[in-house]
């Protein structure tokens, strides 16, 4: 069969890697088109655009780049049409791929969406779209099968997150020559820093996250580059800072890392699945801030805390995130008795997240029905 798949950012990226690679075990004579990244390329799939060219973070961005999104979803309307796939998989990007999905089921076009949209945080007339235009809904987080189900009365499934596959598959092949690989100090323990991946997140967090370093001088900083950013763009911002960047290898760097400093998003559960202590530290633009504190509708703005109900990591956001209060909340999640209370949390957390094997799941689902 032919696939078509669409992914937005470097977690879509990873997660439609692995999908990709199950789905080749199914149907050896697959032909996979996708947007993506260099994950999903070497899975096996020919990308037609790459997420780092797509990505717009906030409301008054999305506003600013409107016209190359319209022309992107031109382009890629075209694109579905020439390629006729049997099957459409939007993963997560929901900005984009559901405008792109009204339009392919008015064309009578299969489709599956895979990481759906966080209605439950903004816009839930959302729901309505999604009824009409997607046959086959997949949520990864354990709270949305009961939201979907029982408050909307539409059947989604819930297999699983992916995180899971993709840090047991990790784990597989990890290698312990991490401090020696990157000239690190084999005395100090790490405090890893994980910005985003976006260069206009990283400008507004990244400062004020290098700013505390001073503060800890028993502990090395290390930042988790993003894949999508060159060197010179932290360089730029860490001028004379004593902190080391270490692209391509946040699962090895926070598998080696005491506590960390985090922007909202996959990162948190990423952090947590590792049993990290970790501080959610976030900022965007003033009128991005603005609107969103209208429109989105949750406590929390990390995946940890949305999924257990309750705060069992601190989030420092927009004024709150300063350097005083990073230092404060640092150094109570370095407290042995602090780490060990939110062990017992981050057991819970996992078991939440179900059992790995997520992606071979929903492929399954896919190619076989």
């Amino acid at each position: 069969m032919r696939y078509y798949i669409i992914a937005g950012e470097a977690s879509g990226d990873l997660h439609g890697s692995n999908l990709i690679k199950e789905i080749y075990k199914l149907d050896s004579n697959a032909k996979i088109k996708a947007w993506g990244g260099d994950k999903m390329q070497s899975a096996g799939a020919k990308i037609v655009k790459h997420y780092k060219k797509l990505s717009f973070m906030g409301f008054y961005e999305v506003f600013k780049n409107l016209n190359t999104i319209l022309k992107n979803i031109k382009f890629c309307k075209k694109d579905i049409l020439n390629f006729n796939p049997d099957k459409i998989i939007f993963i997560d990007y929901p900005g984009f791929n559901m405008r792109i999905a009204k339009w392919a089921k008015k064309n009578k076009f299969n489709t599956n969406y895979y990481i759906a949209p966080q209605i439950w945080a903004w816009n839930e007339k959302r729901i309505n779209n999604i009824r009409d235009n997607i046959d086959n809904l997949y949520v990864i987080l354990p709270f949305e099968k009961k939201y979907f189900e029982r408050k909307h009365n539409f059947p989604v499934k819930f297999l699983g997150h992916p995180l899971l596959d993709s840090i047991e598959e990790f784990k597989k092949h990890e290698a312990k020559d991490f401090f020696e690989k990157h000239k690190l100090n084999n005395q100090k323990k790490i405090i890893s820093i994980l910005p985003g991946s976006r260069k206009q997140e990283i400008k507004k967090i990244l400062r004020v996250m290098l700013e505390v370093i001073e503060n800890f001088p028993k502990y090395q900083f290390v930042i988790a580059g993003a894949p999508s950013i060159n060197l010179e763009f932290y360089q730029d911002i860490i001028k004379n800072k004593n902190v080391s960047v270490i692209k391509n290898e946040t699962y090895a760097l926070l598998s080696n890392s005491r506590a960390a400093l985090v922007t909202s998003g996959t990162a948190t559960l990423e952090a947590s699945v590792f049993k990290i202590p970790q501080v959610v530290c976030y900022k965007t633009s003033f009128i991005s801030y603005f609107l969103a504190k209208i429109f989105v509708k949750i406590k929390f703005i990390s995946l940890v805390n949305l999924i257990m109900d309750e705060e069992i990591i601190k989030e420092l956001i927009q004024s709150k995130c300063s350097k005083q209060n990073i230092i404060k909340e640092l150094k109570k999640v370095l407290d042995l008795k602090k780490r060990n209370n939110l062990m017992s949390k981050y057991d819970e957390l996992i078991s939440l997240l179900g059992s790995s094997g997520s992606s071979r799941r929903v492929a399954k689902d896919i190619v076989l029905k």
